[in-house]
């Protein structure tokens, strides 16, 4: 796979424009939500290699961009999207954007449903079954969500008033509560009956079944498959070390951790 958008390097262009800090600063990390788990680790990695810190927040990426556009203290941002960081792009509030991994939408399914990738709209349309999604505009796994929804409305007419307006929006709304730190939110959803699918990314899902064996992830039919490009850039003003840290993101030994977790990446060509 090559790589989209910009080259890869052109992200760690604000180089020469950063502002100094103090050496113990911490790096400001804002990431999107499905990234926790890995970028946690990409940066423990970060950390044992440069010894520097990193201090990340993760959320929904459409909430983040908002809290950096009124003045949060982000250094890198990475979104589950290319529109968000594209937006702060052309607000003249960061660098270019690099795609730097891509993930897939796949349903996570109660045990209790007789689901499989080929009767999965079906299910989905089914008036008794609960539909989970994320909050569109907000979360960008939601706009995928809702993009799928428009596939499904091109194999069944009325598919997406169906969908669109049964779908839970469980999580990435401003207002909803802050995930757990020890589990997945999405297990502890279905685990809480509030759905019986969801539809989330499919790195979601797996962490999700990895904790709750009972779920199952569920890929989505070719016909009505969504990808997602996961976009990086560098905030204006941020430190060298938030460089170093973007460089290293885009690195060979961070990008294996990325797959490690589900993710699809592709290598610059040297």
């Amino acid at each position: 796979m090559r790589w989209a958008g910009t080259t890869t390097w052109a992200v760690i262009a604000l180089a020469a424009t950063s502002l100094p800090v103090q050496a113990q600063e911490p790096v400001r990390l804002y990431a999107a939500g499905s990234l926790r788990v890995a970028l946690t680790e990409v940066a423990a990695a970060f950390e044992i290699k440069e010894g520097i810190a990193v201090r990340s927040e993760f959320g929904a990426s459409g909430l983040l961009r908002e809290r950096i556009e009124k003045g949060a203290p982000a250094e890198v941002f990475a979104s589950a999207d290319m529109g968000h960081p594209l937006t702060l792009q052309r607000e003249g509030r960061s660098g270019p954007v690099t795609t730097f991994a891509r993930n897939r939408l796949c349903a996570l399914a109660s045990s209790k449903l007789d689901v499989t990738t080929a009767n999965l709209l079906d299910v989905l349309l089914d008036p008794k079954v609960r539909v989970g999604s994320s909050t569109p505009k907000n979360d960008p796994s939601g706009d995928y969500t809702w993009t799928m929804f428009e596939k499904a409305e091109k194999l069944r007419p009325g598919a997406y008033a169906t969908l669109s307006g049964k779908a839970l929006k469980l999580v990435g709304g401003a207002d909803a509560s802050p995930p757990p730190k020890d589990r997945s939110v999405y297990t502890m959803l279905m685990a809480e009956d509030r759905a019986d699918v969801f539809l989330t990314y499919c790195t979601n899902g797996i962490l999700a079944a990895r904790e709750l064996p009972a779920l199952k992830v569920v890929p989505l039919p070719e016909t009505l498959a969504v990808g997602a490009d996961y976009g990086l850039t560098v905030i204006n003003g941020a430190s060298e070390p938030a460089v170093r840290l973007a460089r290293f993101i885009l690195s060979a030994p961070a990008q294996e951790i990325l797959v490690k977790h589900g993710f699809a990446v592709a290598m610059p060509s040297k």
